[in-house]
């Protein structure tokens, strides 16, 4: 069956975010090692859920990628490719039109959209960022294996990855990776029988 994977990043002490949203904390240390990762990930699917918010930064951001490269051309050509061409679920409440290219609007409620997903054919489901809805499926236990890209950085505030879990969630680890960069890249699967609510 399709697995629902969050690729998040988040500093050492767990925020994905400012408080204001701001992510300038982790830009500064993406490189090229970091980019292939990503690529190879991403290769593992062929459908990408966003939130509102991260549609509209990607949204912004992809189309022209080839013309903002941070990485090698061939990375970013690669990466960009892939984001502009896989299928994309946007969950949304007040979004009416999407421009992206392969993006639609979620046509039923989480539970009901991902189930829909999960039945067809395919590659996996990938997050990107898109905290409240990471929030959402965890409270949903949607959630299958998490990639989270650890930032020596810490912000000291800010919002938190996990939050508002109100059950046991045990995950067991797949795969470690350290960049040169000082990011360390943990591969949790998640242990879904072992959900316990309180």
């Amino acid at each position: 069956m399709r697995k629902v994977i969050v690729s998040i990043n988040v500093t050492l002490d767990g925020f994905m975010a400012e408080s204001n949203g701001a992510l300038d904390w982790h830009f500064p240390l993406w490189d090229n090692e970091m980019a292939k990762s990503a690529y190879q990930q991403l290769s593992r699917t062929d459908t990408i859920l966003l939130g509102r918010v991260t549609y509209q930064a990607m949204a912004a951001y992809y189309p022209v990628a080839g013309r903002n490269k941070v990485c090698t051309p061939n990375i970013d050509t690669a990466l960009a490719n892939m984001m502009n061409n896989y299928p994309k679920v946007v969950f949304s409440r007040t979004l009416q039109t999407l421009a992206w290219r392969n993006a639609r609007l979620a046509q039923a409620g989480i539970a009901e959209e991902i189930a829909q997903l999960r039945r067809l054919p395919g590659k996996h489901l990938m997050i990107f960022g898109s905290g409240s809805l990471i929030a959402h499926f965890m409270q949903l236990d949607l959630i299958d294996e998490y990639l989270i890209w650890v930032h020596p950085v810490i912000l000291g505030k800010g919002n938190p990855l996990f939050k508002g879990i109100d059950y046991k969630l045990n995950l067991n680890l797949l795969k470690t990776k350290r960049f040169e960069s000082g990011v360390v890249l943990l591969d949790y699967e998640v242990l879904h029988h072992h959900k316990a609510f309180v």
